[in-house]
């Protein structure tokens, strides 16, 4: 049985942290839009952020989400990612 850890870094704070404990964006290769991948089943090139407001409003501040995926964020996607802060 494989039971490895992936790690991945947070493009905010920059720790590496268990895949489980961030949140996948995703920029889909084919529609090129941006997407919060739940299950990691979107395919393309993808950031990490830790699940802390801090590091949301961090990227969002100095735009290192949009720097990284290539793409503008829509209002829609800021909204979504702060409700899924709240869970």
């Amino acid at each position: 049985m494989n039971n490895k850890k992936f790690l991945r870094q947070c493009v905010s704070c920059r720790l590496i942290k268990p895949k489980e404990q961030l949140i996948r964006i995703t920029k889909n290769y084919k529609t090129k839009t941006i997407q919060i991948n739940y299950n990691s089943q979107i395919q393309g090139r993808s950031v990490y952020i830790c699940k802390n407001k801090e590091c949301l409003e961090n990227a969002l501040k100095k735009k290192k989400i949009e720097h990284y995926l290539k793409s503008e964020l829509t209002e829609n996607i800021k909204e979504e990612l702060y409700t899924v802060l709240k869970i």
